[in-house]
């Protein structure tokens, strides 16, 4: 059986969203043909995790590299977004997955960026945020994608999501 991960989603065309897989999900994971993963946590990825990846040809990019002096609540920084999006915005890493420790704050924050970069309204673009964060919203995510400047991010010319 096919198990996805929690808070799973489809964000666009061979882009997902997701907390960060375990055993349980692997063939489901697989069903999805990656060609990226994002993780976000500070932590890094559990070791089955990566054989997965290595199994699968699968590349990891991971942006927020263990910093045992921070807070592993801290939010995603503006680097980190940018970081993502480039990612994000080019189809030479698609299929790609963005994942997080449970796929709530910072994955949320990251798509809400992609979506001011869509030039979704903000009602919309925090309706989907809240739908995954559930009860644990953070307004300073939520005011991180507002006041996000979407002129930092350069969008390469090959990009289909915009």
């Amino acid at each position: 059986t096919y198990v996805p991960p929690v808070n799973f989603g489809y964000v666009e065309a061979q882009i997902f969203r997701s907390g960060q897989p375990n055993e349980r999900n692997f063939p489901f994971i697989e069903t999805l043909k990656l060609k990226t993963v994002i993780v976000l946590s500070p932590d890094p990825p559990q070791p089955n995790f990566m054989d997965l990846l290595e199994e699968n040809g699968i590349k990891l990019e991971h942006l927020i590299p263990l910093d045992p002096s921070q807070n592993q609540t801290e939010m995603v920084t503006e680097g980190i977004i940018v970081q993502a999006l480039k990612i994000l915005l080019n189809p030479d890493y698609y299929p790609v997955l963005v994942c997080c420790t449970v796929g709530r704050h910072r994955t949320g924050t990251i798509i809400g960026c992609l979506r001011k970069l869509q030039n979704w309204n903000l009602t919309a673009i925090l309706d989907e945020y809240r739908r995954y964060a559930g009860n644990k919203q953070r307004l300073e995510n939520e005011q991180f994608i507002e006041l996000f400047d979407t002129e930092l991010v350069s969008v390469p010319p090959n990009t289909t999501i915009l």
